[in-house]
């Protein structure tokens, strides 16, 4: 059996936090292995779990979503990051392609597209959205 992907869940909104750790642990395929409520907080969870993915916000008080991802990547090469964001704005998408993203997806996708989401971004592809692949 193969072992599961070893998950941080980064986001300052608690509920939406919440429902990230349920989907996760209900998952067979996956493991939390942290969480975290800001960027600050995700670049030092990133260094003591060494997760495989991470799933990261954009906008959060502190260290932004974007700022945590160059951190994260920099100090953890084989970390990948997916963010999960309500932006559908260009800006927002290429600046986290550029931190090292490696998947982009909105809030509002499907529990499945998330997980599906993770296993790709951990198995070497990169996931966009189909809300903004679309308009690359």
């Amino acid at each position: 059996m193969t072992a599961a992907v070893r998950v941080v869940v980064v986001d300052d909104h608690p509920v939406f936090r919440s429902g990230l750790r349920t989907l996760v642990e209900e998952s067979p395929a996956l493991l939390l292995v942290g969480e975290a409520a800001d960027g600050e907080q995700a670049v030092a969870v990133c260094a003591r779990e060494h997760p495989d993915v991470v799933l990261m916000d954009v906008r959060m008080p502190g260290m932004s979503g974007v700022d945590a991802t160059r951190q994260v990547v920099a100090d953890n090469p084989e970390v990948r990051v997916v963010v999960l964001t309500m932006l559908e704005d260009d800006t927002s998408l290429l600046a986290c392609l550029r931190a090292g993203a490696r998947g982009y997806v909105l809030k509002g996708a499907s529990p499945d597209e998330i997980v599906e989401t993770v296993l790709a971004v951990h198995a070497g592809r990169a996931v966009l959205g189909p809300e903004v692949a679309g308009r690359l």
